[in-house]
């Protein structure tokens, strides 16, 4: 009990000198955070053989315990994902400082001046599992909006993020900036997690990155704000009126390029009308990249029969994130079914449709509900870097108080400010 009573002591202090942080990014301007970026930047690059040594140990423990390969994938670092990383830190920077942007000016009827003014919102914790480039993108997305961020990652990297924060907290200081404008939690077990989430009046808002259970824990458990990013049970529909090499195209790109990512399809719907000519195409090119696919009583068929590796798909399989080189696929009536199967089983994360039809288009983004609605395009692109945010804190696929890919935009409130002349209301 002792030793609990000392991780939350030890958690609770990591917060108030986070929130002191934050008083100090408060004030400072948009030069001085920039510059922070930079320094983290050029620490990240110069010392890169540091944190792949760090994230070499926490991969080997990984295997050795058995982790599937699309985790251990989420996990790896090497010297192009840092370089990832350093690029993410200088698109932040470019980015239009998101602190003291007035939103909105008015007079008001008394003669005061009203003023709507952005600012951060103040500490920001964010607990997820086993990306450590996580590290680094929240940390520059909060000290880029003025916030300091409160980071826990999975025990699966935790080498690797103790190197990374320890870098960027270097850096920090480098430019005159507290070092507890990043503070990395990592004390073993739940308990510090958990404390994390009881943070209430030191953390303004907790943002969850992972799976369902680690998500479902922080909204059942927190008492501060909680912004969910939501699983990605992404579907990618084929409507009648589609291009087959375009169709073609998408689904591969969707399911194969990443199978660890939340953005992955995990849900194939065809329309009947046009399954005979389609599916056996892309099934056949699904089992040359080794993608199992669980496919339901009119797909089988015509999958099995294009050489792909299936098995029957059941109610399970179309709530399933897989993660993996897997994919569930259906075959449907047509808009309404498809439409009425996302509704039921998808997570609001991503949803595509392949159509040429514009009417068929307009009517599925109309209904639709989730965080980014395709046309033609691969769910692939639900990514801040790709919607031109530099990096995310992660996909919200909730409507408070952001939704789908967020940075700096989504880490800000307002103020009102109101200038007078000794007005006093009557």
């Amino acid at each position: 009990m002792n030793a609990e009573v000392d991780v939350r002591n030890a958690v609770r202090a990591q917060g108030e000198r986070a929130r002191d942080a934050a008083c100090v990014l408060a004030r400072s301007d948009d030069r001085a955070r920039c510059a922070a970026l930079a320094a983290m930047a050029r620490a990240l690059r110069a010392h890169a053989d540091r944190v792949i040594e760090a994230n070499a140990r926490d991969v080997a423990d990984a295997r050795a315990e058995g982790v599937s390969e699309s985790l251990v994938d989420r996990l790896l670092l090497n010297p192009e994902r840092i370089e990832d990383a350093v690029r993410s830190l200088g698109e932040l920077a470019a980015l239009p400082d998101p602190v003291g942007r007035v939103l909105e000016a008015r007079t008001l009827a008394s003669g005061a001046r009203m003023e709507r003014i952005s600012v951060p919102l103040g500490v920001v914790a964010v607990v997820y599992e086993a990306r450590p480039n996580v590290t680094v993108d929240a940390a520059g997305i909060c000290v880029r909006s003025g916030n300091a961020a409160l980071l826990r990652g999975g025990g699966l990297a935790v080498r690797t993020n103790v190197a990374i924060a320890a870098l960027l907290r270097a850096a920090l200081v480098e430019v005159g900036l507290p070092a507890s404008c990043v503070e990395y939690v990592d004390a073993p077990g739940r308990e510090a997690a958990e404390e994390m989430m009881r943070l209430r009046g030191l953390v303004d808002v907790l943002v969850p990155r992972g799976g369902r259970s680690l998500i479902d824990t922080c909204v059942r458990t927190s008492t501060v704000p909680v912004i969910e990013t939501g699983t990605g049970n992404c579907h990618v529909y084929v409507h009648t009126s589609a291009d087959p090499a375009m169709a073609l195209g998408i689904v591969l790109n969707a399911k194969c390029r990443r199978y660890g990512v939340c953005n992955a399809a995990e849900t194939l719907l065809v329309d009947e009308a046009c399954a005979s000519e389609v599916l056996p195409a892309i099934a056949g090119e699904l089992a040359v990249r080794g993608v199992t696919l669980h496919a339901d009583e009119l797909a089988l068929p015509l999958a099995a029969g294009a050489g792909a590796t299936c098995l029957p798909a059941d109610e399970h399989d179309w709530k399933r994130e897989y993660l993996a080189p897997h994919l569930a696929v259906r075959v449907v009536s047509g808009l309404d079914e498809a439409v009425e199967h996302i509704r039921r089983f998808g997570t609001r994360h991503s949803e595509c449709i392949v159509a040429q039809d514009e009417a068929a288009s307009a009517e599925f983004c109309a209904r639709v509900d989730a965080a980014a609605v395709y046309v033609n395009v691969s769910t692939a692109f639900t990514d801040g870097g790709q919607f031109g945010l530099g990096a995310e804190v992660g996909i919200s696929t909730q409507k408070l108080h952001v939704r789908g890919p967020f940075s700096c935009e989504g880490l800000v409130s307002y103020k009102y400010v109101v200038r007078g002349e000794g007005q006093v209301r009557p």
